[in-house]
């Protein structure tokens, strides 16, 4: 994990924003940067083991107190494979 990945995959969270309008409510959001860092972690840790639309949907459920399902996250989960390289 680099820093350029970190921010590319903050940038895709960003531009998708699932917190939608309570994104100016959230104080430590920080550009959802400390979630791509999450995602990032996750995907090289359980790849084999859990589909990556399903990390992103329980890492940003846990942070944000969303109800994302797995089928929310299918674009920018393979938005964020192709940045991480296929070996994530």
């Amino acid at each position: 994990m680099d820093e350029l990945q970190i921010s590319k995959v903050a940038a895709v969270l960003a531009d998708w924003n699932p917190l939608g309008s309570r994104a100016d409510t959230v104080s430590d959001l920080d550009g959802y940067r400390i979630e791509a860092i999450d995602i990032i972690m996750a995907l090289g840790v359980f790849r084999k083991f859990v589909a990556p639309e399903k990390t992103v949907s329980d890492i940003l459920n846990q942070a944000f107190d969303l109800s994302l399902k797995p089928i929310d996250c299918v674009v920018p989960a393979r938005k964020i494979q192709l940045i991480l390289g296929s070996d994530q």
